[in-house]
């Protein structure tokens, strides 16, 4: 009843997933009915998600005005550190 693995994954997969643990989990869960319950738990929550998409507030141009525009930041302050280290080398090896 599982579903297979995809072998191209965007994401590395976890241990508990390549030894089929998160399934067995998720099936012993099934049987006992935890889903049915927690389904119940959730539904506001869920509600609110849905309605949400319906609007479209996940969608792309409203992600930019609540967000703004992406930052490439990251890499740049490694490379900068690596400038920098490389600068404070060259000038004490004079």
């Amino acid at each position: 009843m599982g579903t297979e693995m995809k072998l191209f994954r965007y994401r590395k997969p976890s241990l508990n997933t390549i030894l089929g643990i998160t399934n067995a989990k998720k099936e012993v869960k099934r049987n006992l009915g935890i889903y049915k319950v927690i389904k119940i738990l959730n539904f506001p929550t869920n509600l609110k998600r849905r309605a949400l998409r319906k609007v479209g507030y996940y969608s792309e141009p409203v992600r930019i005005l609540r967000n703004g525009l992406r930052k490439p930041g990251g890499c740049l302050i490694i490379i900068g550190i690596g400038i920098s280290a490389t600068s404070l080398f060259v000038y004490l090896m004079r």
